[in-house]
């Protein structure tokens, strides 16, 4: 059996908790890892910004994943990788969204951009990625330039239903899945957590049966399937429970905390 080289986490509803803090276990926990000598970073549907304070106080050195993992930048946030959605798969997906009537922001490199700024989630999402958007009447200009695009509604059963609507309006052509009940993202095709995973384990030159994954969330389902050991938190919906290798606390609970102890401990068998 492969020992635990890398850990690879989620951040929402995984690494902090549901008012977005980082407690001192968290980091407690990831500084256990770097003294035991295993590589950690992190993916996250956040764009690049909204991971920039886990960097410090987690120490990482290594590349992260924004938008579910279909960007890399390195701990500076400087691209590595950047990939777009194609403007044709763009537009449509606003088509979708506009047509179940939730709201819709967009994601740049860069900005974060919304045309309703008293929005239900932007609140949630200013305290979020501590970062504030930018209005405008149109999207349009922008859809060369999508690192991804969001539906954001309270109504999961509603959202669950944009995202059957959204696959199916998109193929091949963009990745639809939520990451949140809350909200369902459309980010470049062929690239998610799965394929940050991949690449993380390319760059350090180890096999993914190395990779240990912890998640919550059916975009995190990716990365699961291409770890060899996969942590699901208490928090998370049963078919993500059902995808893992063990299933921790919830995020309230510790649970992070709890998925390190369980690499560690795995480790001492291997």
């Amino acid at each position: 059996m492969t020992r635990i080289a890398l850990v690879v986490s989620d951040v929402d509803g995984t690494l902090v908790t549901r008012d977005k803090t980082l407690t001192d276990g968290a980091i407690r926990a990831a500084r256990r890892l770097h003294e035991a000598g295993i590589g950690f970073t992190i993916t996250s549907s956040r764009p690049a910004i909204g991971m920039s304070f886990l960097i410090e106080p987690l120490a990482i050195t290594l590349p992260v994943g924004p938008f579910n993992g279909s960007s890399i930048v390195d701990p500076q946030l400087k691209p590595v990788e950047l990939h777009l959605i194609p403007e044709a798969a763009a537009r449509r997906s606003l088509d979708v969204l506009n047509e179940f009537g939730v709201d819709i922001w967009l994601f740049t490199n860069e900005k974060w951009l919304t045309r309703h700024p008293d929005a239900e989630y932007v609140p949630h999402e200013k305290r979020a990625i501590r970062a504030d958007p930018t209005i405008v009447g149109d999207f349009t200009p922008y859809l060369t330039t999508a690192c991804k695009i969001v539906g954001s509604s309270s109504d999961a059963a509603l959202l669950q239903r944009c995202e059957a609507a959204m696959k199916q309006a998109l193929g091949a052509e963009a990745t639809a899945v939520r990451s949140q009940t809350y909200y369902l993202d459309v980010t470049p095709p062929g690239h998610n957590k799965g394929t940050f995973v991949e690449a993380m384990a390319r760059r350090l030159g180890i096999s993914t049966e190395a990779v240990a994954t912890i998640g919550d969330m059916q975009n995190d389902l990716a990365m699961f399937r291409k770890s060899g050991l996969s942590i699901a938190m208490g928090n998370a919906t049963d078919d993500v429970k059902k995808v893992a290798t063990h299933v921790t606390a919830s995020n309230e609970e510790e649970g992070f905390a709890g998925a390190i102890d369980m690499i560690l401990k795995d480790n001492e068998l291997r």
